[in-house]
């Protein structure tokens, strides 16, 4: 009779706690807190509800030892590799690169999906951690730890792919769908956030987007964003002190009336117990397009400014060349693009809470004046560099990097008098 295989070595380190705040290191900065199973050959995170959220192999078969595995709340995995550290920072404002199993802009980074060793860890983890149990199972030894060791990896084996799948469904049936596309400014706190729709659809109906869905622009009731907030509670469960941030959606929060925007806010807040959360500080996130800016009353910046944390809003400028406007089917004019830009810099200026951020669209086949108009706004248009108001381009072309895109990103990111960043579009 052959012998069972010797038990697997591992160590457990249950309710680690992480960074308290969002931090941009060029070492992997984990916030909040979290379980981690160590082995000989793999690490494995999980959160307050034993769900896996990271995983990497440890040796030479992985890229680097900061790189990791992060499966998000939409039961994606994502692979964040350091680009080797060379211009990723400069091109980003982040130390990591987001890598996705989805078609997405980015003009940076590989396949790592393609690796067997990414690939094995994505799709078998479960079988891993199952084979780690059955391993302590067979152990001879009879002591607390391994007692301990064995519980825990029960509950976390419980949490299948299977489940988590249906955990993700389940949010999406509470919010109405799943969300195509989140700003770029979540980034901020890597993408740990609490969506809540306020509204559905948006007000132009770009030809050129390939993100946003066809629905007209319509706004939830306060009993409809109420109960979203009461299911949300329920659904992240223990794990909801790990989250500071919200999400308003979907694609122009900014244009819903500005008592329900106000009141989703404080509600979010105060429901999601945000201020209580194992990271420092609060964040809402949302879209804001020219016209929903433009039709925004001062007040609503100024009751803004009074709810706690910080109010991020990107807007879709994508041009300010009215030729390139009508190219790429954005209805609207170059005009009024510009009174955005410059609103968006008064608001900026106004208020410390809110910081108002653009989206220009990048490709190789844009009418002649679309970059020199951007350049007006950007560097001629403002006398000192500015330390608010981001400026993120977006590539029009998904899944083909370009040396002549990020040629043409880094010309003009050394001359704007702004911060100036890639947009890497990432769903929830």
């Amino acid at each position: 009779m052959n012998s069972p295989a010797p038990p697997i070595i591992c160590t457990l380190a249950q309710h680690k706690k992480g960074s308290s705040s969002y931090t941009k290191m060029s070492y992997p900065v984990h916030c909040g807190i979290y379980s981690e199973l160590s082995t000989r050959d793999f690490v494995f995170h999980f959160n307050l509800n034993n769900e896996i959220i990271r995983a990497k192999r440890k040796g030479g078969d992985w890229g680097h030892p900061h790189e990791w595995l992060k499966r998000t709340i939409g039961n994606d995995w994502v692979y964040y590799s350091t680009g080797g550290y060379t211009g990723v920072f400069e091109a980003t404002g982040e130390y990591y690169l987001p890598n996705f199993r989805y078609p997405t802009n980015s003009i940076l980074g590989g396949h790592p999906f393609r690796l067997k060793e990414v690939k094995d860890l994505s799709d078998n983890w479960h079988f891993l951690l199952q084979t780690i149990e059955e391993s302590i199972s067979f152990s001879t030894r009879q002591d607390s730890t391994t007692d301990r060791q064995r519980t825990f990896l029960k509950n976390v084996i419980e949490q299948s792919p299977e489940i988590l799948k249906k955990r993700a469904k389940k949010l999406f049936d509470i919010i109405g769908g799943r969300i195509s596309v989140l700003p770029p400014d979540a980034r901020h706190v890597d993408y740990n956030l609490i969506p809540l729709t306020i509204s559905r659809g948006c007000l132009y109906k770009c030809r050129f987007c390939k993100v946003k869905n066809n629905l007209p622009f319509t706004e939830l009731s306060r009993a409809d964003i109420n109960s979203q907030l009461e299911q949300l509670k329920l659904l992240f469960d223990q794990d909801l002190p790990n989250y500071n941030s919200l999400y308003l959606g979907e694609h122009d929060a900014l244009l819903s009336n500005h008592q329900l925007l106000l009141h989703s806010v404080e509600q979010g807040i105060e429901t999601l117990e945000l201020q209580n959360s194992n990271v420092h500080g609060n964040n809402t996130f949302l879209f804001g397009s020219v016209g929903s800016l433009l039709g925004a009353p001062t007040e609503l910046f100024q009751q803004l400014e009074q709810l706690p944390g910080k109010v991020y809003i990107n807007l879709g400028l994508e041009s300010a060349d009215q030729e390139t406007l009508d190219h790429i089917g954005k209805p609207i004019k170059a005009r009024d693009v510009v009174e955005a830009f410059h609103r968006s810099q008064e608001i900026n200026r106004t208020f410390a809470s809110i910081e108002i951020t653009a989206n220009f669209i990048m490709d190789g086949d844009l009418p002649t004046g679309h970059y020199p108009r951007i350049l007006e706004l950007i560097r001629d248009s403002l006398v000192h560099k500015k330390p608010k108001g981001t400026i993120y381009f977006s590539p029009l072309t998904f899944d083909q990097p370009s040396r002549a895109r990020l040629f043409e990103f880094n010309k003009i990111k050394i001359v704007s008098r702004l911060p100036t960043h890639l947009y890497i579009i990432q769903r929830l």
